[in-house]
């Protein structure tokens, strides 16, 4: 059984709240889970103490039985200082410029240059 630390959706419609939940990587995102380990609460301010609350207990145990936590969970963990930071792209490549409007903004910078 693969054990993956993830998000589970709760709360009202545009008012998210996410549980922070030990799953069986195959049960759905919203359903059976094993434990609830945390919570997340994006509606709060980010330097708000409660916007994300952790059992670092729980996790520790978890993560050392080979539970694997999905991206914004392992940002989460490494926030906390459990596992080291991962690395993070704020851009994806898909919604990069193509190649022909690169190319139009450079020849657009080289003619006001």
């Amino acid at each position: 059984m693969s054990l993956k630390i993830r998000l589970a959706r709760a709360g009202a419609h545009k008012r998210p709240f996410y549980h922070i939940v030990i799953a069986d990587s195959r049960s759905p995102r919203d359903g059976r889970f094993i434990e609830k380990v945390g919570s997340y609460n994006p509606m709060l301010p980010a330097e708000h103490t409660d916007r994300i609350r952790l059992q670092t207990e729980r996790l520790e145990h978890w993560l050392h039985h080979g539970a694997v936590p999905t991206d914004r969970v392992a940002r989460f963990l490494g926030k906390a200082e459990l596992i080291p930071m991962p690395a993070w792209n704020e851009q994806p490549h898909q919604s990069a410029p193509k190649k022909k409007a690169q190319e139009r903004a450079k020849a657009a910078a080289e003619a006001a240059a």
